[in-house]
Order: structure tokens, then C-alpha cells, then sequence
């Protein structure tokens, strides 16, 4: 179980670093650029295979308790050891990785992105592989900020030199607002590693905030809550998401949604209210506000892209209702309850496996039509996308009322715990305005099924095709191997949510009650 936690973090940096060098003369086939995107689905694909024996061989009996845990000394006088382990809280996000990295490797091979070299696109994509991967396996305070921070780099690159229009100044505002968000945090995590005497997460998580002062907890709680929320993204801190979206290329756009907005969300599960509980209880009713404002604005938003005329970019209308979406997720930590936090935790993997389906539906639209435009959109399909792609038109609109939360998919159970928690929040804050949050959520689901089901009548219902109008490419097969497995595991989390909820709730409720082990 160790060595496949760590074939699973180091997997993708070794094989980053192969992708560099020349490929043997028997593995080239058809041309080097072939056998470098070859290379780029093996490694992701050994990596999906040890991270789905390393859940197979989880002791799912005791998912509180940290497993395949590696603990070395790393950097002595400072006391940074490098600590890896999984519970039931990163194990799924784990995994959820290695799944989207594995399809948008399998969906580059055939569909590479235009721009410089495969070559370093492949090593881009497994060192963004990595650093996420990290970010959910490390137990140290310093490696995560390490990890945290490792993404940004080559996600830039992703999106400025394989990007659409205006990439360049996309990929500079995501670095500038996650920089600028990551110095107040590396700030309030050295704050409670100087305080409490170790950078260690387990021993500060078994501590329960015990040796921090409230207002030690409150100023670190903060400072790390600021760059967590630039990450996730958390309203008014978003800005950049829809610029990164919308330049970003397919499976840029997929890892980022899938993935990348899941770090935030974790650091507040696993940093935030285990090691300062004080601090998270003083703060969270603005947490709380701040997320409900997210939901109905990201939903306004959304709203306003969708209706006629108004030139919405499609992928931007994605991005926005992301913002509401990782509302639900911060309500649900803001309520510091179990149910909340188990929310939470389900409406991340929810939201990955349905935002990443969208994005590599929209992805192909735009290949397609060569315009994500939805008055384009609209008008080149007339309104038709069932008549002319009738497999890509099902698939869309699947993959929208899932996003709107439709019971019996994966996107109901994390908004409905998020809402029934904030129904009757934690001990000591405020329950009247916790419903007020309740309520703004709650039309925050009437607004996402508004827009989502304006965007399905727009695009794809409508007559027939128009004589002498060309045909339209359906799904095809590399298509389809890319995106089923997230159709099947949104319809077998939407109808088995205790699978998933079965690991977290048990690591959740010792995590609250000031513990890890």
C-alpha cells in the first residue's frame, strides 16, 4: 500500500521527465509526436490502475484511519518530513485524478490541442498530474503548500501556449490571483506551524486547535481561508476562472473544473477545521454568506450568457456555474457540521465527474462548429442538435440536468446535504441567518435548472435538419471511451450515494470531533 501511494504522487514526475527524452526507435510508430502522447496515456493509465488497487486494498472497515502512510525526515531544522497517507476523505479525490487525467490523456492522443510540441504538452499534463495528486496525499503543512503551488506553472503554460483567443492574458491573471492568494497562505500556514511546533497535519489535526489562542486560530484561519477560497473559487475572488475557461483548451478546462477547484475545498476540510477549530467557528457565517452569494450570483450570471442574443460563450456559461456550484461546497463546510462536510465532499466528486463531461462536450462542439458561441451555437444546429447528433445531443443534455442536480444523479446529494445542514447548523452560530443562506441556495437551484435547460432548448431541440444543410459528426469512438466512464459514474453515485458517503462520514466525524487517527 505504500509503494502504490508513492508509484501514484511520483508516477507522473518520472514519467514527466521521460516524455522529454527521445523515444526508443521501437516505440516511435507512425512519428515521435505519436509515441509521445502513447507514452503520456500509459503513465496516466499505471497511474489510474495503482490508484484503483490502492482503493481496492483500503480498509474501507476503518476509513478515519490514515493508510499506506509514508513518514521520512526531509528538511531537519525545520522539522518538514515527508508525510503521505490517505483516508477516506482524499482517497476518492485520489482517484477522481487519475480518472480525468487518464481520459483527457486517451482524449488528447486523438484530439491534440494545437500548439508547440506534444512533447511538452504531454510533460505539462503529468506534472499538473503530480502536484494534484500531492496536494490530496501530502500530511505536511509545507509539501502541501509545495503541491498547491506546483499546478500553476504548468497549467499556465496549458493555457498560454495551447489555448484559444486571448490566452495569454488569461493564463497571467490565473497565475497573478492564485500568487498573490498562495503568499497569504504559505503566511497563515507558517503562523501555525511556528505557533503550535510542528508542520505535522495528523499531530496538528489530533491536537484540535489545543496550544493556539482563538485569535492565533482566527488570523491563520484567514490568511490560509484566502488563498483557499482564490483556488476554489469562492465569490468575489473568482475573476479569473471564466477567462481561464474560456482560453483554455478541452482538457485544460477539464482538469481545471475536475480537479484543480477540489485543492481549495480540500485544504478547508483538511487544514482549516481540524487544526483551527476556533477560528473556523468565528468565521464560518461569513464563509457561509460569501458561498450563498456565489450561488445566486454564478446562477445570474449564467442566466444573463444564456439568453439570446447576449453572445455567451458557452464555456464561460460552464465556468460560471462553477462558481455556483463550489457555493454549495463551502456552505456545507460553513455549517461545520457531518452532514455539511459530507456534502461538501460528495458535491466535489459530483461536480468533477459532471463539469469535466460538460467540458469535453462543449470541447467538441467547438471543434465541430468552431465556436462555442451559443447565438452560433444555436443558429448553425438550428436548434436541432438532436435531429443532426443525436448521440452528442442526449449526451449534453444528460450531462446539464445532472449539473442541475436531477435525484437519481450524482449532482442531488451534495446540494441536498449542503442545504439540510445549513437548515440547522453547528452549536453556537447563528441558525436565522443560516436559513436566510439556506433560502438563497435553494433559489439558486431554480436559477441553475433556468439556464441549463434554456442552454438544452437552444442547442439541441428543434426540427429537422434543413435540406442541403451538411451532415454533422456524432460521437465517435475515442469520444465515447473518453466520456462514458463519467456518465456511468455519475449514474452510480447519483443512485449509490452510501459508497461514496460510506468512506467519508466516519473520517469526517473524528476529523470534527479533533482527531485523525
Amino acid at each position: 500500500m505504500q509503494t502504490l501511494l508513492v508509484i501514484v504522487v511520483a508516477g507522473p514526475l518520472l514519467g514527466a521527465a521521460a516524455a522529454l527524452l527521445p523515444a526508443p526507435p521501437g516505440l516511435k510508430g507512425k512519428s515521435p509526436e505519436q509515441a509521445v502522447l502513447r507514452h503520456g496515456v500509459t503513465v496516466t493509465g499505471v497511474v489510474l490502475l495503482a490508484a484503483v488497487v490502492l482503493a481496492l486494498g483500503f480498509d474501507h472497515d476503518h476509513p478515519s484511519r490514515m493508510q499506506a502512510t509514508t513518514d521520512v525526515g526531509w528538511i531537519r531544522a525545520l522539522d518538514v518530513r515527508i508525510h503521505l497517507g490517505v483516508d477516506g476523505i482524499s482517497l476518492p479525490l485520489l482517484v477522481l485524478t487519475a480518472l480525468l487525467t487518464f481520459l483527457c490523456a486517451l482524449y488528447s492522443y486523438f484530439k491534440t490541442p494545437a500548439g508547440p510540441s506534444p512533447k511538452a504538452f504531454v510533460a505539462l499534463l503529468l506534472v499538473l498530474e503530480a502536484g494534484t495528486l500531492a496536494t490530496f496525499a501530502v500530511l505536511d503543512l509545507v509539501l502541501f503548500f509545495l503541491a498547491f503551488e506546483m499546478v500553476l506553472v504548468p497549467m499556465y503554460f496549458l493555457i498560454a501556449r495551447w489555448g484559444g483567443e486571448g490566452r495569454t492574458a488569461a493564463a497571467g491573471k490565473f497565475v497573478l490571483y492564485t500568487l498573490l492568494g498562495s503568499v497569504i497562505m504559505l503566511l497563515g500556514l507558517l503562523l501555525i506551524g511556528i505557533k503550535a511546533g510542528t508542520f505535522d497535519m495528523v499531530a496538528l489535526a489530533d491536537r484540535g486547535g489545543r496550544g493556539l489562542t482563538t485569535s492565533v486560530q482566527v488570523t491563520a484561519v484567514l490568511a490560509i481561508g484566502l488563498g483557499l477560497a482564490v483556488k476554489t473559487p469562492m465569490w468575489p475572488l473568482h475573476s479569473w476562472l471564466p477567462d481561464a475557461h474560456t482560453a483554455a483548451p478541452t482538457v485544460g478546462s477539464v482538469l481545471l473544473a475536475g480537479v484543480l477547484l477540489k485543492m481549495g475545498t480540500y485544504g478547508f476540510v483538511r487544514i482549516a477545521l481540524p487544526v483551527a477549530p476556533d477560528g473556523m467557528h468565528a468565521l464560518a457565517p461569513y464563509l457561509a454568506a460569501f458561498a450563498a452569494a456565489g450561488i445566486v450570483y454564478g446562477s445570474l450570471a449564467c442566466l444573463a450568457l444564456a439568453r439570446p442574443g447576449a453572445k455567451g460563450d458557452l464555456k464561460r456559461l460552464i465556468a460560471y456555474s462553477s462558481v455556483g456550484h463550489m457555493g454549495f461546497v463551502l456552505l456545507g463546510i460553513a455549517t461545520l457540521t457531518p452532514t455539511g462536510v459530507n456534502g461538501a465532499l460528495f458535491a466535489n466528486i459530483a461536480h468533477g465527474l459532471i463539469t469535466g463531461l460538460l467540458f469535453f462536450l462543449v470541447g467538441a462542439l467547438k471543434d465541430r462548429y468552431g465556436t462555442a458561441d451559443l447565438d452560433t451555437l444555436a443558429g448553425a444546429t438550428g436548434a436541432a442538435l438532436y435531429g443532426r447528433a443525436p448521440r452528442l445531443g442526449a449526451l449534453l443534455a444528460f450531462a446539464a440536468v445532472a449539473s442541475l442536480g436531477l435525484p437519481g444523479l450524482a449532482g442531488f446529494w451534495g446540494e441536498m446535504l449542503a442545504l439540510f445542514a445549513a437548515f440547522d447548523p453547528a452549536e453556537g452560530l447563528n441558525r436565522a441567518a443560516y436559513l436566510v443562506f439556506m433560502a438563497l441556495g435553494g433559489l439558486g437551484t431554480l436559477l441553475t435548472a433556468a439556464y441549463l435547460l434554456i442552454v438544452v432548448r437552444r442547442v439541441c431541440m428543434g426540427g429537422p435538419r434543413p435540406a442541403g444543410e451538411p451532415e454533422l459528426a456524432d460521437v465517435q469512438p475515442y469520444e465515447l471511451a473518453a466520456w462514458t466512464p463519467l456518465v456511468a459514474l455519475t449514474v452510480l453515485a447519483g443512485l449509490w450515494p452510501a459508497v461514496l458517503l460510506g468512506l467519508t462520514d466516519p473520517a469526517v466525524q473524528q476529523l470534527l470531533a479533533g482527531g485523525t487517527q
